[in-house]
């Protein structure tokens, strides 16, 4: 019997969930076994997973779960050095030169434990099966905007919290830039064509904000990235690989711009591809931005776990993306599973 064990999330303002109760459901019927852990965080109640026929652990037990139970959560686990024996699904970021991902592998390798990356978890023409990109995106575009009215009443971002819902965020963003006396600010979104872009330009055009939307074709000739600098907010949702170009360096941002706020969306400032190299750490959501420049202000936010702003949503839309894969669960050697694993091994190599 395949065994799925849903851990709690350990980060602060992680509320996330990557199994909803009516999917768990549906994997009991179809013979999976599914432990879920407790959580003074998930957004969905542990009451649901109950009725759907889960078995219910402690928070955090999951190192004490049996050798062949598969380890599902998103975000991190918490810093240690201690050997991973088990099969674990969770967003590693350790295979694009992130340094913090080295120490992450060393623990696969000492413990013989495997690494199933959600974000590698493709079909079979290397599309992503399941993604949180656009809840990203819209959740990182509003934030974008929170700093930059910040910057108009000449203050630091407040911090930020979690919305029961888009129309919840929404609603208050209108009154803020009601209650503001400047003009909406206009946007540039790189990578536009994408699931991060598309949430970012709609979180946009729903404020009435003017969207410039640059993808592939508008980024193909670096000789246009100076355009850049006329921009109110830059949004980037291009994913650091080591084929993306640098979009704004140090000396860049030291021009006459126009710009005042990076909303680094895809965030990975760890990684030594990162396409926006003038910062070196993410931002948080006690404090969602930093001061680049005064001389004219320019503020970068960076939170690295953007669809939490957004938690019930995000979780639903992207827990219906991957149960499909994880009905295949009981089949790990063939497709998404297979393909994610030889991706887990070749990065291993040398470790």
């Amino acid at each position: 019997m395949t065994h799925l064990w849903v851990r709690a999330e350990h980060r602060d303002n992680e509320k996330r969930v990557g199994l909803t109760p009516e999917g768990a459901a549906s994997l009991v019927q179809n013979g999976f076994k599914v432990t879920v852990e407790k959580s003074i965080s998930r957004i969905l109640p542990i009451e649901g997973y109950v009725k759907a026929g889960c078995e219910i652990a402690k928070e955090n037990s999951w190192p004490c779960a049996p050798n062949d139970a598969i380890i599902f959560g998103l975000k991190e686990l918490p810093k240690e050095t201690t050997p991973l024996i088990h099969r674990h699904i969770m967003f590693g970021h350790a295979y694009k030169g992130q340094h913090a991902g080295l120490s992450l592998l060393k623990r696969f390798k000492s413990g013989g434990g495997t690494l199933y990356d959600i974000e590698y978890l493709t079909n079979g023409i290397g599309k992503r099966v399941a993604a949180f990109g656009y809840w990203a995106g819209y959740a990182g575009a509003a934030v974008s905007l929170m700093v930059w009215l910040s910057q108009k009443k000449k203050r630091e971002c407040h911090p930020v919290k979690d919305y029961i819902d888009k129309a919840s965020l929404v609603n208050e963003l209108k009154k803020e830039l009601k209650m503001s006396s400047t003009e909406v600010p206009n946007s540039l979104v790189i990578g536009a064509l994408g699931r991060v872009g598309s949430g970012a330009s709609d979180l946009c055009q729903t404020l009435g904000m003017k969207v410039t939307k640059w993808d592939i074709e508008e980024t193909k000739s670096r000789g246009t990235f100076h355009k850049i600098l006329d921009h109110d907010i830059f949004l980037n949702c291009i994913l650091a690989n080591k084929d993306a170009p640098v979009f704004l360096s140090k000396k860049d941002i030291k021009k006459s711009r126009k710009l005042s706020v990076i909303g680094d969306i895809a965030c990975d400032p760890d990684s030594d591809y990162n396409p926006i190299p003038i910062y070196d750490a993410p931002t948080s959501w006690i404090e969602p931005s930093i001061n680049i420049s005064n001389k004219p202000p320019l503020s970068i936010m960076a939170i690295d776990n953007l669809p939490s702003l957004l938690p019930k949503e995000s979780s639903i839309d992207f827990a219906s993306q991957l149960l499909p894969c994880l009905k295949e669960l009981d089949n790990l050697n063939k497709g998404v599973w297979h393909r994610a694993e030889k991706i887990f091994r070749d990065n291993t190599i040398g470790v």
